[in-house]
């Protein structure tokens, strides 16, 4: 797609290494293996926001807790291990990143067995999706610890095609994990089981248009975040149905017209808020202590929800 010279600048000078790594991947179309990305790959263990992870991480692989607490992995939200490792594989690293495969073990001997989270009896949709889109991200997507996993999720989904977290013979847009999990499974590997549940998922997000759900609208799905954690917006619902190769269908078309008009006269998208996104009166709530994760500042212009938005737009074909 046709990006503005000044935008481009502006994503690609003085940003943080991640910021440009993706835009090379995502707008440009730049192989993962070209001496670009392999010297971006450098980089980020050198300075920005993935360096800077990293550097928090503790000898036994862990982040911001010690291994004998119970639930460590997970608490303090949203600095613990789980989360830390949900942003840097995002942000691009990988099984090979120094530090990875440790706290990737650490995970799999705490949640891997048969009364663990990821398949085993204790799995809920928004943590073992999050894991296994994680794993995926990282590099293990030939690890056979996945497929129990992948078949837990499956199994999981409701007869009207979503997902949902807490007990419910119906799927909520709020529980966009497992989906979210299955866009990042290579092609190849997406057995007939997981195909048809991409298909009926991607149907209950399009039948609903992405954000209608009970009697009146939820504020935070309006609004735009990074990171999303286990939250869910309408930018969340557009950049996994894009990744899934549905943003061309036409019951899209308010949600990214919608998208458009957050567009600043720059070209920019602003992050709205970091969770928890939360109004006072809503049934959830989270038990304190509670860190943000920031890695941009809410009320300004965001390089990283810039590349998610330009790269939906590119996969709807708009320019």
């Amino acid at each position: 797609m046709e990006i503005s010279p000044s935008l481009e600048r502006w994503l690609m000078d003085g940003s943080d290494p991640a910021v440009r790594r993706r835009f090379l991947l995502d707008l440009k179309g730049r192989n993962p293996a070209s001496p670009e990305i392999r010297a971006l790959d450098r980089e980020m263990l050198e300075q920005g926001w993935l360096h800077d992870i990293l550097a928090l991480q503790q000898s036994e692989g862990q982040w911001n807790s010690p291994v004998t607490t119970p639930h460590e992995l997970y608490a303090p939200k949203y600095i613990s291990t789980n989360f830390s490792l949900l942003v840097l594989a995002d942000l691009g690293a990988t099984r090979e990143t120094p530090g990875i495969s440790k706290a990737v073990e650490l995970l799999w001997s705490r949640e891997g067995g048969p009364e663990g989270g990821y398949g085993g009896s204790n799995s809920e949709v928004c943590f073992t999706g999050n894991a296994l889109r994680m794993f995926l991200q990282l590099g293990y997507a030939d690890d056979p610890r996945l497929q129990r996993m992948i078949d837990w999720l499956c199994a999981a989904q409701k007869a009207d095609g979503g997902w949902h977290c807490f007990p419910s013979d119906t799927g909520t847009l709020d529980c966009w994990e497992a989906l979210a999990a299955f866009a990042r499974l290579p092609t190849n590997l997406r057995s007939e089981r997981v195909t048809s549940a991409i298909a009926r998922g991607a149907e209950f997000y399009l039948k609903r248009e992405l954000l209608h759900e009970g009697s009146d609208p939820y504020a935070p799905w309006t609004r735009l975040h990074y990171p999303v954690h286990y939250y869910y917006d309408y930018l969340v619902g557009l950049d996994v149905l894009a990744r899934l190769g549905f943003a061309r269908d036409p019951r899209l078309e308010p949600l990214l017209d919608r998208l458009e008009s957050r567009r600043d006269q720059e070209g920019r998208w602003w992050l709205d808020a970091v969770h928890p996104d939360i109004p006072a009166e809503d049934e959830y709530q989270i038990h304190p202590p509670v860190y943000p994760f920031i890695l941009e500042e809410p009320g300004r212009p965001s390089r990283w929800l810039t590349l998610t938005s330009l790269f939906i737009r590119s996969a709807a074909g708009l320019e």
